[in-house]
């Protein structure tokens, strides 16, 4: 998802310098306050040191969100693959056999890709 400009984290700063436009994308804190069992405080900030509490807490939350966001695009594509077109895949034995397969087929290198030589390797 693209940066959300003007409102959101994110704030686009643009001025002229010489000639050219330039834009600079400056990430903008909010201030929150959290309720957090003191137990957990304790123990990030054994790990986070001191002053690292914020930081710790926002890799925390980001990973959290990757792995939800993650987890949408899994509901959401889920079974958009219709299985009796590909039936090289039908059981994990014919998965594995289709990728070996893939991997030991010949393939052009890049050096010749790029010469237009259509030698195999």
């Amino acid at each position: 998802m693209a940066p959300s400009y003007g409102d959101g984290p994110f704030r686009r700063l643009g001025f002229l310098a010489g000639a050219a436009i330039v834009c600079i994308l400056v990430r903008m804190n909010v201030r929150t306050n959290l309720l957090l069992p003191e137990k957990l405080v304790r123990e990030v900030d054994k790990y986070a040191g001191p002053r690292g509490r914020s930081r710790f807490v926002a890799e925390a939350l980001e990973a959290k969100l990757k792995r939800e966001r993650l987890r949408v695009a899994i509901q959401e594509t889920a079974g958009a693959l219709d299985m009796t077109l590909h039936p090289e895949w039908a059981t994990s034995e014919d998965v594995v056999e289709w990728v070996r397969a893939g991997r030991s087929e010949e393939t052009m290198s890049l050096a010749d890709a790029e010469d237009g030589d259509a030698t195999r390797a």
